[in-house]
């Protein structure tokens, strides 16, 4: 899927999925989380966090920011919460905790996945950079989840080699 061959299991991954009904035991599937899990693990990325969290701008911005400042995760993936109803609040927990936003990722992300799904507009994802960790929101269906991750995988080792300083620009 991606060009992430050789940086295979030197960067981990924290998996947060946002849902309401999933934090209280009410969907005991978290498709999506599984969905990320699935397609980085076969890229080699190392999953070492995974939680379902109610969508809460609390107990989203704690959990984004100790699993940031552990310096033991690279890339955490939030999946939910993004779009435009009352309770969405991944966006706001992820901006107030950034040192950097990278909106150009998510800006891409709702380009490319809305000449498929034309909702996919309504999407507030944020990306960005916590000490040294990137955050990148996701939607919340299981099928926003793949079609993202297909599109940005291919830049993602890229990324994260500039993050930790081991790749520079060429003139």
């Amino acid at each position: 899927m991606s060009n992430t061959n050789k940086i295979k299991n030197e960067f981990q991954i924290g998996i947060l999925t946002i849902s309401d009904s999933g934090s209280k035991g009410e969907r005991p599937i978290d498709v999506s989380g599984d969905t990320i899990s699935k397609i980085c693990t076969s890229e080699g990325f190392v999953e070492i966090f995974r939680e379902i969290v109610a969508d809460d701008i609390t107990e989203i911005r704690n959990l984004l920011s100790k699993w940031a400042d552990s310096k033991k995760v690279n890339v955490i993936f939030t999946t939910g919460g993004t779009g435009i109803s009352p309770r969405d609040n991944t966006p706001e927990a992820t901006k107030s905790i950034l040192d950097i936003e990278i909106p150009g990722i998510s800006e891409f992300m709702r380009m490319k996945t809305s000449e498929i799904t034309p909702t996919a507009i309504l999407s507030r994802s944020v990306t960005g950079i916590r000490n040294d960790c990137l955050i990148i929101n996701l939607p919340g269906s299981p099928k926003g989840v793949q079609e993202c991750l297909e599109i940005i995988l291919p830049t993602l080792g890229h990324a994260l080699e500039m993050i930790k300083g081991q790749k520079t620009h060429k003139e």
